[in-house]
């Protein structure tokens, strides 16, 4: 019902900065949270940051201050600009979304490789 499409990863070196975007298409009237979640080797993948249809924003502790998520909805995309990026940020990161009412993340994109060496 939602596609999502996520572009902007990338390799950079420590202390660097990278934008991800995503965009939404389908029935993107019923989005209410977009966010990014991302997985590393031999890792879980974990939460990053999300932004709700009102605007309001949550982190994850360990790029609070770093991490900044953004969102338009007459594009239907939200972009995560990350900054003093770390070799710890190196993952896939995948976009999500979940519907208005919804207790789950409903959608997800395809991932996008972002590396930080060192």
């Amino acid at each position: 019902q939602v596609q999502l499409v996520e572009s902007g990863g990338g390799s950079v070196e420590v202390g660097g900065s990278l934008r991800l975007s995503c965009e939404a298409s389908g029935r993107t009237d019923r989005l209410d949270f977009m966010g990014w979640f991302r997985q590393a080797p031999g890792k879980e993948r974990e939460f990053v940051a999300s932004i709700r249809w009102n605007g309001l924003t949550y982190y994850a502790d360990s790029v609070k201050g770093r991490f900044t998520i953004s969102r338009d909805h007459a594009k239907n995309t939200n972009d995560l600009q990350m900054y003093s990026l770390e070799p710890e940020d190196t993952a896939v990161y995948y976009c999500a979304a979940r519907f208005i009412g919804g207790s789950s993340w409903d959608a997800w994109g395809q991932g996008t490789q972002v590396t930080v060496s060192s």
